[in-house]
């Protein structure tokens, strides 16, 4: 079965960092396309960073510079670096695996982040 787990979240203070860890199994991973998403309380989800296997990577503008994702093909891993956090950047954070030539999307259960001082 596949499966999509995240990992790492947890309330720091304005201008701390995290670091999100995204484990995927059950697929092959070199086929999808890795993105981290959010979802604040009364907002929908967006993206937040994606990378594809060939390390092409796209970001919200809320978060360039700001924020780092990258994927470990050995260990079937992505990871989103998050530094200078805003309390802007509180959410739920979900970890996606896509491979659009199939139309196919897994979604982890979500990690919260809180940033609160």
């Amino acid at each position: 079965q596949v499966q999509v787990v995240e990992s790492g979240g947890g309330l720091v203070q304005p201008g701390g960092s995290l670091r999100l860890s995204c484990a995927a199994s059950g697929i092959t991973f070199s086929w999808y396309v890795m993105g981290w998403y959010r979802q604040a309380p009364g907002k929908q989800r967006e993206l937040v960073a994606s990378i594809t296997n060939g390390g092409r990577t796209d970001y919200a503008d809320s978060v360039k510079d700001r924020f780092t994702i990258s994927r470990d093909g050995a260990k079937s891993m992505v990871f989103l670096q998050m530094n200078s956090l805003k309390p802007e950047d509180t959410a739920v954070y979900y970890c996606n695996a896509r491979r659009d030539s199939t139309n196919t999307n897994y979604w982890g259960q979500g990690t919260q982040v809180t940033v609160s001082s």
